[in-house]
């Protein structure tokens, strides 16, 4: 699995246990006139009991002509992007964490790895970014994520069944964007991780009810929340840049008659400055399937 992939964020990506026949799930229909779109949250990592996925996914996708995914899901996949992240969240100049982090948080770091029986050493190589994502998916699959997201499920459908796919941002722009998470602060990167970590076995039950039933109340009070108060940074340039940069795109979207069906990660659809808000601020009908 690209751990790319896994972002976005993958921190929150713990969202799991109930069944799938929940009343509601976290698909809308977002109107202009005549002209239509679906939007579907996603979470980026799940357990292997969360499939089948809500029926309300599959009606949206059913009626759509294209799929629209944050990035490109195929290129995400291939050796020359992977190399580049790898080029990107690496070091390769001699130096290594211990260089980025102030002592206490790499005893922090050193500390978390030890409890679960992995040397420090062996991601050594590895800048706080990567760090903040290994260790976040090395948690996730110890709580019983072990299966794709549900973009990568429709990537793969859509592909197989030959739907028009586009995407939001390209693969180095998301790239550049994890890469440079938590900007100059490192420490307080890895420590809005660990924190994080320490939550997801007590917040999955809330977590995958609120994005299983579209409750974006919940999640924005669960996840985006806390997040803002905690690390206004980090929130901007995940959340808030990249929305903004995604509405102009999906506003031209609502100006043909093509039907989209928007994936993106969840926490882009709760919270004051989600799209869903943007989307009823500039007055377009928004109402949960």
């Amino acid at each position: 699995m690209s751990l790319i992939r896994s972002l976005s964020l993958p921190l929150i990506a713990a969202a799991a246990l109930l069944a799938a026949t929940a009343d509601a799930a976290s698909v809308w229909k977002v109107t202009s006139g005549d002209n239509s779109l679906y939007i579907g949250g996603t979470i980026h990592i799940l357990a292997p009991d969360d499939y089948p996925l809500p029926r309300e996914y599959d009606k949206a996708y059913q009626q759509a002509s294209t799929l629209v995914f944050e990035t490109d899901m195929a290129a995400l996949k291939g050796s020359e992007f992977q190399q580049k992240m790898l080029s990107m969240m690496t070091y390769t100049d001699g130096r290594s964490l211990k260089d980025d982090l102030s002592p206490e948080s790499y005893a922090k770091v050193e500390a978390h790895l030890t409890q679960r029986g992995i040397p420090i050493a062996q991601m050594a190589a590895m800048k706080p970014s990567l760090i903040s994502i290994t260790l976040s998916i090395i948690e996730l699959q110890g709580l019983g994520f072990t299966s794709e997201g549900v973009d990568q499920f429709y990537a793969d459908k859509g592909a197989q069944e030959q739907k028009a796919i586009s995407w939001l941002e390209t693969p180095d722009e998301q790239l550049n964007f994890i890469a440079n998470l938590g900007g100059d602060d490192n420490d307080a990167l890895i420590e809005y991780t660990l924190r994080d970590i320490k939550k997801m076995p007590s917040l999955i039950g809330d977590m995958r009810s609120s994005w299983r039933e579209g409750d974006m109340q919940t999640m924005a009070n669960i996840s985006i929340v806390p997040f803002k108060a905690d690390y206004q940074e980090i929130y901007q340039d995940l959340i808030v840049k990249r929305n903004g940069n995604w509405m102009p795109q999906i506003e031209d979207m609502l100006k043909t008659s093509d039907v989209e069906f928007i994936l993106v990660g969840a926490m882009h659809l709760a919270g004051e400055d989600s799209v869903l808000t943007k989307l009823k601020a500039q007055g377009y009908n928004v109402e949960k399937l």
